[in-house]
């Protein structure tokens, strides 16, 4: 049973005044504790979203933003160090008072100049707060602006003068990286009262906490940093390769890069297209990505592959065209018979059957010069390799070629094996060994990139890039692959390069050819089934070839325009 008038048991002491005052100090405490838990939670949030985004001004953005919001900020300046680590250059400025924002995502650009590191004589600029911060590793915590020593403030105080601020309360810390490099500077001002609204000194418990976020923001800065100049080191390698490439062949100057640029432009109209066989498909960034580095390295393959090769514009060329060879030999076959002429003329008479042997001479002499004349001609045309050669064709070669003729006493033919075996390529300029090397760089190109340590986003470049010579219907190269096993990605890269070599206006040995003439063509291989019908309707079809057709062929070559009957009859 209870005594009446018992009391209850305090908690900490009998005396309430102790009680009330250490109810006091473990509430504070417990908000202290509270307040920090929520700031390390934020942080942590800080640290994933800002290693989540890719965009390097929303990056600074967000470290500016977050840092006012910790401290209560009226404003704030984010500085990075140059490249050449001598100035420090504005990139995000905030002020919500003046509701003035520069830099960042805020559209407007940064307008005031850098702040030296350094005097003209080399020394530290100790002067400026912010400089000085960035070559101390300093943080610098400042009440009261207008109060502060060591410091020239004057800047700040023409600033207030004309704007009508106050500049009162400043926090200056340095970004450190993981290196404990110091990239940039965070400059915050004016903390605010939450309560009053006014300003106040920055409370030195949120210091620790606002230099955490700057080295993590830096530790995230110089990532992205690596990050990129890896993409720009890899980016530049590339194009040096792409370029390496196309100066190999004074012929094809240009082609990977419209290839690459082709290959792109159906892409994005593909991700455009909201109806029709690509109206479900859409390639997102990293797809892009992968799929404009495998249109650059396409042809990285030819750098295994002979120039005289590659270069070959006729059909007795190698390191030069054998053509002058031919030339030359039948300019001695001509002297050679002329001295033959010569020498019977000196053995015979003046009159009767002598003179009458050598008029017969002469006039085979000239029948022999003339028919000469005319095979070196059919031998000329026939080393461009513009006509096809038929049977016809390879029997009058062939008929040259057993025909011989003597010099000192010996004898040799007027064409040898290998000059013959050239010229009897039926179509084009290269020998099926020749065509084997040329296929072969498709292969190469394969061997090559598979070489290479691609990350998971780029994994599928090898795929794409050698695979643009393969063909539906199975007949392409190097794998022989059947539709069934063609990406998207690998036929959108096929039409370009096709197109591209079709429609090349920098080709020495051939005619640029009318814009209406390589739609033809794209339209015959689809009916051959060799390149796919929907990418090539969507090129003709959404007017992208017309828009190629503007940037990289000439005037004369644009015999068509859009709707125009040729356009139709080819799509």
């Amino acid at each position: 049973m209870a005594r009446s008038g018992s009391k209850k048991p305090s908690p900490y002491s009998d005396d309430p005044r102790i009680n009330q005052l250490l109810s006091r100090v473990i509430q504070e405490l417990r908000s202290f504790t509270e307040e920090q838990a929520d700031h390390i939670k934020d942080l942590a949030a800080i640290g994933r979203a800002m290693s989540a985004e890719r965009d390097p001004e929303r990056i600074l953005e967000m470290i500016l933003t977050q840092a006012r919001r910790f401290t209560a900020a009226d404003g704030g300046t984010l500085y990075l160090r140059t490249d050449d680590e001598k100035e420090l250059a504005f990139h995000v400025l905030h002020n919500d008072t003046l509701k003035s924002y520069m830099g960042g995502t805020s559209g407007n650009p940064v307008t005031l100049p850098n702040v030296p590191l350094y005097d003209e004589n080399g020394e530290p600029n100790h002067a400026n707060v912010s400089a000085h911060v960035a070559v101390s590793g300093e943080t610098v915590n400042i009440p009261d602006v207008y109060e502060a020593e060591g410091f020239n403030f004057d800047g700040p105080k023409k600033f207030d003068e004309m704007m009508g601020y106050r500049s009162m309360s400043m926090l200056v810390v340095p970004m450190r990286d993981h290196e404990d490099e110091i990239i940039g500077v965070l400059q915050l001002i004016n903390a605010k009262d939450p309560e009053s609204g006014e300003s106040i000194p920055f409370s030195p418990d949120l210091v620790e906490m606002t230099e955490a976020l700057a080295s993590q923001a830096a530790v995230v800065l110089t990532q992205q940093r690596l990050i990129q100049d890896l993409k720009n080191l890899f980016e530049s390698f590339i194009k040096a390769i792409a370029t390496a490439i196309d100066e190999k062949s004074k012929y094809t100057g240009g082609h990977i890069t419209r290839v690459a640029e082709l290959t792109m432009m159906i892409a994005e109209k593909i991700n455009e297209v909201d109806e029709g066989p690509f109206a479900d498909v859409h390639f997102n960034r990293d797809e892009l990505e992968e799929l404009r580095i495998a249109a650059w390295m396409h042809d990285t393959g030819k750098i295994t592959t002979p120039e005289y090769v590659v270069d070959k514009s006729n059909k007795l060329e190698t390191i030069f065209d054998r053509i002058d060879l031919l030339r030359t030999r039948w300019d001695v076959i001509r002297l050679a018979r002329e001295l033959e002429v010569e020498r019977e003329k000196g053995g015979a008479g003046a009159k009767g059957a002598g003179a009458k042997r050598v008029k017969e001479a002469e006039e085979k002499l000239a029948a022999d010069l003339a028919a000469m004349g005319e095979d070196l001609a059919f031998l000329e045309r026939t080393n461009t390799g513009g006509e096809f050669m038929a049977d016809d064709k390879i029997e009058r070669l062939q008929a040259i070629a057993a025909r011989t003729y003597g010099v000192d006493g010996e004898t040799h033919p007027f064409l040898t094996d290998d000059e013959v075996y050239n010229l009897s390529i039926r179509k084009g300029t290269l020998t099926a060994e020749e065509r084997e090397i040329i296929n072969n760089h498709a292969m190469m190109t394969i061997k090559i990139l598979n070489e290479l340590p691609w990350p998971k986003k780029l994994r599928r470049v090898p795929e794409f890039a050698g695979a643009h010579h393969e063909k539906l219907d199975g007949s392409g190269y190097p794998l022989g692959l059947t539709a069934d096993q063609i990406s998207l990605q690998a036929r959108i890269m096929a039409v370009a390069d096709i197109f591209e070599a079709l429609s090349a206006k920098d080709r020495p040995y051939k005619k640029p050819m009318p814009l209406s003439q390589a739609i033809k063509i794209l339209g015959f291989m689809v009916k051959d089934n060799h390149i796919d019908k929907d990418v090539v309707d969507l090129f003709i079809d959404s007017g992208l070839v017309h828009e190629y057709a503007e940037r990289f062929l000439s005037p004369e070559q644009v015999d068509i325009h859009p709707g125009g009957e040729e356009e139709k009859a080819a799509g």
